[in-house]
């Protein structure tokens, strides 16, 4: 394993006084390689992704991560085979029947971010379901990003902020950076401290573009099924010790 340190431009502190970052973000990426690596479908891969999952909601609550969002299936994925949509809204099918009660005993809240109304009736329900649910825990907050895109999510936030100036509702020389940021997906959450993304490729692929202007960028040569609580820890050690800055000169 090999993290990668992305330089920023800006000093602060880092989230809590011990260096623990509050929320941290992933980009589950490498389950197709994994499964092509062992001969194996790529559905074997999905599945396998979703125990590693299951390891790294664990260890973000070990290691007292307030926060962790997972980039579970981008807007571009519905532009993938038929059959491969197919399996993996089908195990997100499966994953809602089987780990959410799981999760709620846990203390997990769950919350999901991204376009939902692309999925049919049954898995809105589910997923509305596993917030209602939920909504009451306090020991993580689990967010989910499913048919996500990061520019979409902007444009969603910008056409309700030009129709509410329309309506007169606001004033178009009020708009600033909070204003918009209210219209996101991510609204009243905290920005990512920390974007960890696997697999070895080093891009952000249209993830939360905006909330991580200033997030900390790990990459990690580890494919995403193999991911564990060794990785994690071993990316919030790294983010530990870096001086993270916001446009400010070196302290």
């Amino acid at each position: 394993m090999s993290i990668t340190k992305t330089q920023t431009h800006t000093p602060i502190k880092t989230a809590s006084p011990d260096g623990t970052p509050t929320h941290v973000a992933v980009i589950m990426d490498g389950n197709g390689r994994w499964a092509a690596a062992r001969g194996l479908p790529r559905l074997a891969g999905h599945r396998e992704g979703a125990s590693a999952v299951r390891r790294t909601v664990e260890a973000a609550m070990h290691s007292h991560v307030s926060w962790l969002t997972l980039y579970a299936f981008s807007s571009e994925n519905w532009r993938r085979p038929q059959d491969e949509v197919s399996d993996l809204t089908g195990l997100l099918r499966s994953y809602l029947r089987s780990e959410i009660k799981e999760l709620n005993d846990l203390g997990v809240r769950i919350r999901i971010i991204g376009e939902r109304e692309r999925f049919d009736a049954g898995i809105r329900k589910g997923l509305e379901d596993a917030e209602r649910a939920t909504a009451g825990n306090t020991l993580l907050n689990l967010n989910v990003a499913l048919s996500y895109g990061a520019r979409a999510e902007i444009l969603h936030a910008a056409r309700r902020l030009a129709a509410a100036s329309q309506a007169g509702q606001i004033n178009s020389a009020e708009i600033d950076e909070t204003a918009l940021a209210a219209e996101l997906f991510t609204a009243g959450m905290p920005d990512p401290d920390l974007v960890i993304r696997t697999s070895g490729e080093q891009r952000l692929s249209n993830f939360l573009l905006w909330q991580s202007a200033y997030a900390e960028l790990m990459f990690l040569d580890v494919l995403w099924p193999d991911f564990n609580a060794a990785h994690f820890a071993a990316a919030l050690a790294a983010y530990a010790g870096r001086e993270r800055r916001f446009g400010a000169r070196p302290g």
